[in-house]
């Protein structure tokens, strides 16, 4: 494979060190994910602890997503909806954007901003969101500086999605139901 030219050498040389820094990027990732999934993870059983909603409350959540979104047990009952629906990844991306937007630190910040595109917004992400390719293109621009508002636009695509798509049929579901009897 290196062989021939004078030229090949080097070229392969410079291959072989950009193949060892994608691995050493790809070694590194299972921690840095593991410490960024893991709040995820917990999240669900914390609310499940809150108290259960009544029915008046539970009733206001068809016309507000956000009043949805606000409420401990609310977030918990549609994410677990979403997940039996197996379409969970609007709203994981909801929740890390809102997360991002807590971060101080401009190089933890870029990091979270790099994960989040790399799991939401890439094409092939593997929890990639349906957004239009104008919001696509305006995030990576907003992402060459990453700052607070870099994921405002497609996190604003996602909330109205799910409000249209998501909440309707959550509000139809059998769980909801119980819970405004």
């Amino acid at each position: 494979m290196c062989k021939g030219l004078a030229a090949l050498p080097h070229s392969c040389l410079e291959r072989a060190k950009e193949i060892k820094i994608k691995l050493g990027i790809l070694l590194q990732k299972p921690d840095s994910a593991v410490d960024l999934v893991i709040p995820y993870n917990e999240k669900p059983e914390k609310p499940a602890k809150a108290q259960k909603p009544s029915p008046d409350e539970a009733l206001q959540w068809r016309d507000s997503l956000d009043k949805l979104l606000q409420n401990d047990y609310g977030l918990a009952s549609f994410k677990s909806f979403l997940k039996s629906e197996f379409s969970e990844e609007n709203l994981e991306f909801w929740i890390a954007c809102q997360d991002y937007k807590k971060i101080k630190s401009p190089a933890k910040m870029a990091e979270k901003a790099k994960q989040i595109y790399e799991e939401f917004i890439q094409t092939e992400a593997p929890k990639e969101v349906n957004i239009d390719h104008f919001t696509k293109d305006i995030t990576m621009k907003n992402l060459v500086e990453p700052s607070l508002s870099s994921f405002d636009v497609a996190q604003k695509r996602i909330h109205a999605l799910m409000e249209k798509d998501s909440l309707p049929r959550f509000v139809r579901s059998e769980f909801y139901q119980e819970l405004i009897k």
